[in-house]
């Protein structure tokens, strides 16, 4: 049991390994490597033991939306944050975790109440494994019918994944009133969720938002974690600080304007 404490295309660096060598590499210089594909289900390699989940949400007001989460692995386990966006898609998400990278799913983190966070969330039920979201998640959870986790925390959690440690922590509001992250820091790896946008997005879906707060709970983020190098948004592209800056001066802008 955890303790309670506190993507697509980039251009890959094309110089040679001793010119590689001499530069400090960022976030843009590398391309998530595509590991495993489907109709429904992609999963890109971010950086050594974490990987980026990508299935699809069809939606009313968006159409087709592509929806990330994040796996890191460390020995023969894995955690996992937020669900594919249906069931048949986590079950092909825990059986290519299982047969290809050989981990045992050891939890699954819902960072909020959405359906891109919680619509595959039965299939890791029925499979026995840990469901967790914090305990503002679960509430809204069940007071819109949605599937629930069953394990909650209040603003920080740590998962001991392997012998690394995996960090959950609620920065604030923004997104939503209970919208955490994931942060592995062997890798300096953030799943920022739909906290985070990735660049040139906009503002989004902003029905359970708070767009006052939203600036200053990604500055938080960026207080509690300042040696982030790979940032995982909720829709979109990997990448890497510059996504919380991005994201900070999308909502400082004039209110009602996106």
């Amino acid at each position: 049991m955890p303790c309670l404490l506190l993507t697509f295309g980039f251009l890959s660096c094309q110089s040679s390994p001793g010119h590689q060598q001499a530069k400090t590499k960022t976030a843009l210089d590398e391309q998530p490597h595509l590991s495993y594909t489907s109709n429904t289900l992609e999963v890109h390699k971010v950086a050594e033991q974490v990987y980026q989940h990508l299935s699809f949400l069809e939606t009313r007001s968006f159409g087709k939306v592509p929806c990330n989460g994040m796996v890191i692995i460390d020995g023969d386990e894995a955690i996992i944050f937020d669900t594919p966006t249906t069931d048949q898609t986590s079950r092909e998400l825990i059986n290519w975790v299982e047969q290809n990278l050989g981990c045992k799913v050891k939890a699954v983190v819902a960072t909020h109440f959405h359906e891109d966070c919680l619509g595959g969330l039965q299939a890791f039920q029925q499979r026995g494994i840990p469901t967790y979201a914090s305990h503002k998640t679960i509430a809204l959870a069940k007071a819109n019918q949605t599937a629930v986790p069953e394990n909650g925390f209040d603003k920080e959690l740590t998962f001991e994944v392997g012998n690394e440690k995996v960090l959950v922590l609620y920065p604030g509001k923004g997104h939503t009133h209970d919208n955490v992250v994931g942060y592995f820091p062997k890798a300096e790896a953030l799943f920022g969720g739909c906290l985070i946008k990735e660049l040139g997005a906009g503002k989004g879906n902003l029905a359970d938002a708070d767009t006052i707060a939203w600036p200053q709970t990604v500055a938080n983020l960026k207080a509690a974690y300042p040696r982030v190098k790979h940032i995982i948004p909720g829709h979109g592209k990997v990448g890497g600080p510059e996504l919380l800056d991005y994201t900070i001066h999308l909502f400082e802008q004039k209110q009602g304007i996106d």
